[in-house]
């Protein structure tokens, strides 16, 4: 059963009667907002019902329930997809040419949420559409940031932040839900007493209230009647009015109170280079997890006639990554001081309830928090983290004599740090990691001794997509056709993709799909020509990088590989190579001046490279401003090669690399992250692996062996190109990039551009060859998406129900 669809003529009607009732207009007098809010009404009239009529399955079921907590929803621009999950998107596309509107300016329309800066957000959003688009009973609880991450703009190479207030105007999702808030508590004192059975209680006086304020988002199935929630908590004073009242010094006092608690939902991430920036992020933390246990826990009680003891048989939370890992204690907390469960009790039901998705191999991204911070801002929290690591500690000495030396590095509590990932690690019943590799690190190396201690709870979960967007709604082209040869089922059952391997050496199909490949890199050179004012070639590879900037992501490998070629073309203009298009697109974080300074390098590389007539036009370098979800949408139909360069053991998983084999990119990348399983399935032959491996780059770091002036003084190409960068070829005066220079050379080379630099050119060379080979290509680019099926969130959403929160469709 799907939704009612209503016919175009009905939609049209539907348009014009609320332009009327709700703007007083006629068609002709419409602007392209008007209209984008129109089509939002009418989505959200035809899912309102469902919503409704879900949640009250779910009760009448009675069935176990996931909530998802993330820090980061990147959920893009909500109105396309929401109609294509409806069943509507045809409709509103052909009432919209009608009525004389291009649909794609309507949905341009909507600003993407600010709700979220990588992988690890987009991530959330995908498995969200998974949970409703599989009938599971699965909802998310974030945070609605008023600004998100920021505004990309680049002023003369440099990357400049302005804010980004996705707010602004008016956003047609999302309801406000103020029957639902709850009061989180900071500061304060804890005062402790005996009972006369002789256990203890705790009350807390003098604490600074806030209200969370629940903002519900409806998470639409793919035309299934299903509507979850993603609910969004706004941090609000508890005071009225009327509390505002009095001598100036109080208002103004008030007012400023009143900022520093909205301030709590106001970034997305506040600048943490200073005390009171690391402490609103941890604020940002607390509130996120405390108003949504209040919430599942009031749940519940409101649903259940079991006790609290048993909310693991109908709750499961998923943590998605350590930020969220104060849901540990914070569930603790309110077991022990407001259910009164003894603490063995409340630590059976805790971590049987939640469960921990680790992202990073990373050891400066695994998240602690200074233990003064905490006391200070969290004391009863702190309190029971202190309990947690006292007994977890104790246990290894007394049971695990093996690990008594090793206690410092498994201590929740060491060098007056709290660590959020061995809290994850132990207080929750799963541990997964995001890839094959990404698991077996974390088994081996990274959290060895954890393993040992609770070899049952580690599992891996590769990441996936949703298919329904990152192919479905981005490439209908492409999606048609695939319809076209192997019928509309793959839709529901992504893995039926694989029978495209039946169609990937024939001719009319291969051109067919060649055909698609191009009108999408049209579209694509076309919005470069508008954004930038570059003309490229749309017969040119268009060779795609667009992640977050990162040492470890290496688009310095790639802009070296630029400055390489560039310098052959000086030196052999009539080069015979296949023309190049450079993609980039990548925000750094503000503080992160390597990043930003490679950023200024592309740009910079770009300024000559685009200019230079003696190339002939060969190679030409972009970069997009402002990478989001919507752009992303725009890039991944066109890219030819899509680069996953990751130094080997880096990248936890990677889901670019997916989106873009979905729609017949080859990857060239190392073997890191979920490029080891792209690789396996798809094999050497359709895709370009080459550079260190994860356990070369790892015994590196271990024993050392690697000096990167050896390379520099050995290889004339790196030894040109550094030069260059240090003796100011590439910018405007001779400082330029000596940050990056030294960075290569004189802090050894850290994430090994120069050691993978050779073979990079090499595979390169294979991918100018294959390239020109266009029946080849092409075989290899349906050989991709055919096996992309694998990579469908749906597929991994059935992994975590399976295997870790034991649930059910409804």
């Amino acid at each position: 059963m799907s939704l009612p669809k209503l016919t175009v003529n009905e939609f049209k009607e539907r348009i014009i009667d609320k332009l009327k009732s709700d703007y007083v207009k006629d068609i002709h007098e419409a602007c392209e907002n008007d209209i984008y809010y129109i089509i939002s009404s009418i989505v959200n009239e035809e899912i309102l019902p469902q919503w409704h009529a879900t949640q009250q399955k779910y009760k009448e079921k009675n069935c176990k329930q996931v909530y998802y907590l993330s820090m980061e929803f990147l959920v893009g621009s909500l109105l396309e997809s929401n109609l294509l999950n409806c069943g509507l998107l045809e409709q509103s596309n052909q009432a919209l040419e009608m009525l004389g509107f291009k649909p794609e300016k309507i949905y341009a329309q909507e600003h993407d949420a600010g709700l979220g800066n990588g992988g690890l957000g987009r991530l959330a959003a995908c498995f969200l559409d998974s949970l409703s688009s599989l009938y599971y009973a699965g909802h998310g609880y974030g945070i609605r940031y008023r600004y998100g991450l920021f505004e990309q703009r680049i002023i003369h190479g440099n990357q400049l932040e302005l804010p980004d207030y996705w707010l602004k105007n008016r956003y047609p999702w999302e309801s406000r839900k103020e029957d639902e808030a709850v009061c989180i508590h900071f500061h304060g004192d804890v005062h402790m007493f005996k009972k006369n059975d002789g256990s203890l209680e705790f009350k807390y006086k003098n604490t600074d209230k806030v209200m969370a304020v629940p903002y519900d988002i409806p998470v639409v199935g793919y035309q299934n009647d299903v509507i979850n929630t993603l609910r969004l908590w706004s941090a609000e004073s508890v005071y009225q009015e009327e509390d505002l009242t009095g001598d100036g010094s109080q208002y103004y006092h008030d007012l400023d109170h009143q900022h520093s608690i909205e301030q709590i939902t106001g970034f997305l991430y506040p600048d943490d280079s200073s005390h009171e920036g690391k402490e609103l992020r941890l604020k940002q933390q607390y509130f996120l997890v405390s108003s949504s246990i209040q919430n599942i826990i009031k749940n519940f009680k409101r649903n259940q006639k079991l006790s609290l003891s048993h909310l693991s048989e109908k709750v499961v939370i998923q943590i998605n990554d350590t930020h969220p890992s104060l849901a540990i204690p914070e569930l603790m907390r309110i077991l022990l001081d407001e259910e009164h469960f003894s603490w063995e009790s409340a630590w059976e039901v805790t971590t049987k309830v939640i469960a921990y998705t680790n992202h990073t191999t990373l050891s400066e991204a695994l998240e602690t928090w200074p233990k003064g911070m905490m006391q200070h801002l969290l004391p009863r929290i702190y309190m029971i983290i202190d309990e947690i690591n006292e007994r977890f500690c104790k246990g290894i000495w007394f049971d695990h004599e093996e690990l008594r030396e090793q206690i410092p590095e498994l201590a929740i509590i060491a060098h007056e740090q709290i660590h959020m990932a061995r809290l994850s690690i132990v207080g929750s019943f799963s541990v997964n990691g995001v890839a094959r590799i990404h698991t077996e690190i974390l088994k081996k190396k990274e959290m060895k001794h954890f393993y040992t201690l609770f070899p049952d709870r580690f599992n891996n979960k590769t990441n996936g997509i949703t298919h329904r967007r990152w192919l479905l709604q981005v490439n209908p082209k492409l999606s048609n056709l695939i319809t076209d040869v192997i019928g509309p089922k793959w839709v529901q059952r992504p893995k039926q993709l694989i029978s495209l391997l039946k169609y990937s050496k024939d001719t009319s199909f291969l051109e067919k799909v060649d055909q698609v490949k191009r009108e999408n890199k049209i579209r694509l050179a076309n919005i470069i020509h508008e954004r930038t004012g570059i003309l490229v070639d749309d017969q040119s590879i268009f060779d795609v990088q667009i992640k977050r900037l990162h040492e470890y992501k290496r688009q310095l490998l790639n802009i070296f590989h630029i400055i390489y070629l560039y310098n052959e073309l000086k030196e052999h203009p009539n080069l015979d190579i296949t023309p190049r298009t450079f993609i980039f697109a990548a925000k750094a974080a503000p503080s992160y001046h390597l990043a930003k300074e490679v950023i200024k390098l592309i740009h910079t590389v770009a300024s000559i490279v685009n200019y230079d007539s003696d190339i002939q036009g060969k190679l030409k370098v972009i970069f997009l401003e402002n990478y989001n979800v919507s752009l992303a949408e725009k890039i991944i139909p066109a890219a030819d090669i899509s680069e996953q360069i990751s130094t080997a053991s880096k990248e936890a998983s990677g889901t670019g690399n997916m989106k873009m084999m979905m729609n017949g990119a080859i990857t060239v990348g190392t073997l890191d992250g979920a490029n080891i399983e792209i690789n396996d399935l798809v094999g050497d032959q359709n895709m370009f692996i080459f550079g260190l491996t994860a356990d070369e780059v790892l015994d590196y770091y271990h024993h050392g062996g690697y000096n990167a002036t050896d390379i520099y003084n050995t290889d004339d190409r790196v030894k040109r190109i550094l030069d260059q960068l240090n003796q100011g070829e590439f910018g405007s005066h001779e400082i330029e990039f000596k940050d990056i220079y030294y960075n290569i050379l004189y802090h050894n080379d850290p994430y090994f551009v120069l050691k993978d630099f050779e073979p990079y050119l090499e595979t390169h060379e294979l991918v100018e060859r294959a390239y020109r080979d266009r029946l080849t290509w092409l075989n290899m680019s349906v050989t991709n998406i055919a096996y992309s099926g694998k990579f469908s969130s749906d597929r991994t959403i059935q992994e975590y129900a399976t295997d870790i929160w034991k649930i059910k469709p409804v």
